[in-house]
């Protein structure tokens, strides 16, 4: 009787462990199969989720930088592009990526914007703007006034304007508006008179007096601090003045001049985009506080803001 009580207690025992074995190689078969599956375990799983979840957002970050609109303004080196440097930030703020062209002369910034290559410039007075459009056939208008450069006569083979001799000789811009507006800067200071009808028109024809017989010469204004060596005085617009470092004047043109009233220079565009968003941002940008503290701070009266 013994002998089968054994028997039957050891044959429920290797029942129980063969039970057991079965049911741990399952659960083994199933873990492995979910690794196959998804590459990870469930703990796994979570982890790389958040990695994937942390990537999108990553990816919805870098969606959200803002391209902004392209503002091309032409200008000329000193002290309009420098002016305009000062607030690109401000435009950037405003949505717009300020691209500032350089030019050296009067014309090419004009023709460049009515053939559509740039939105804007700056670099010019109204007077000269309106006789460029009436001579050329463009359609250019202006809209804000920013500041004034007081023209001034610069030494060059004679220190003053006393020391002058006969047939000294004198170079004067040879645009229409300059050139009127240097004989005027010459007749204040006595050198010349012009005919009174002439005003802001006048050329070396409207001169009625010239006492020391002086030699007046024409030069394209961009050309003259260049040349100034070789004449007696010149009378040099204010931006290519401070291009070339020329800092001691023998006059200027005074700030109750006809001149002064006449001559800030301006932002110019094409008829027809005066009132858009981009340039009236542009414009918000320069008429502030902030620009007419650098003007004042950085040309020493050379520029003074007129807004």
């Amino acid at each position: 009787m013994k002998k089968r009580i054994v028997s039957l207690l050891l044959a429920l025992t290797l029942t129980g462990a063969l039970i057991s074995g079965c049911s741990g190689a399952s659960s083994s078969a199933e873990v492995s199969s979910e690794v196959e599956e998804t590459g990870t375990t469930d703990g796994e799983t979570q982890e790389v989720a958040g990695e994937t979840a942390g990537e999108e957002a990553n990816g919805e970050e870098a969606g959200e930088t803002v391209e902004l609109e392209p503002l091309i303004e032409g200008a000329t080196v000193s002290p309009h592009a420098e002016i305009l440097e000062y607030i690109r930030d401000d435009l950037a703020e405003a949505g717009y990526d300020l691209q500032i062209v350089e030019y050296n002369d009067y014309v090419l910034p004009n023709t460049a914007l009515e053939a559509g290559d740039m939105d804007a410039n700056y670099f010019q007075h109204v007077l000269y703007l309106e006789n460029f459009n009436e001579e050329n056939g463009t359609h250019l208008v202006a809209t804000a006034s920013v500041h004034f450069e007081p023209m001034a006569i610069y030494a060059g083979k004679t220190s003053s304007l006393e020391e002058l001799q006969e047939g000294a000789t004198v170079a004067v811009p040879n645009d229409t508006t300059n050139e009127a507006r240097a004989l005027l800067l010459l007749e204040a200071n006595g050198l010349i008179t012009l005919d009174p009808d002439a005003g802001l028109t006048a050329t070396v024809l409207d001169i009625t007096d010239n006492p020391l017989n002086l030699q007046i010469t024409e030069l394209e204004a961009a050309q003259i601090p260049r040349s100034i060596e070789d004449v007696d005085i010149a009378v040099i617009n204010g931006n290519y003045a401070l291009e070339a470092g020329l800092t001691e004047t023998v006059a200027v043109e005074s700030s109750e001049s006809e001149a002064a009233a006449s001559y800030g220079n301006v932002i110019a565009v094409r008829e027809g985009d005066k009132d858009s968003a981009k340039i009236q941002a542009l414009v918000d940008a320069l008429l502030t506080d902030k620009v007419k503290e650098f003007i004042t701070e950085n040309y020493e009266g050379a520029v003074l803001p007129v807004f």
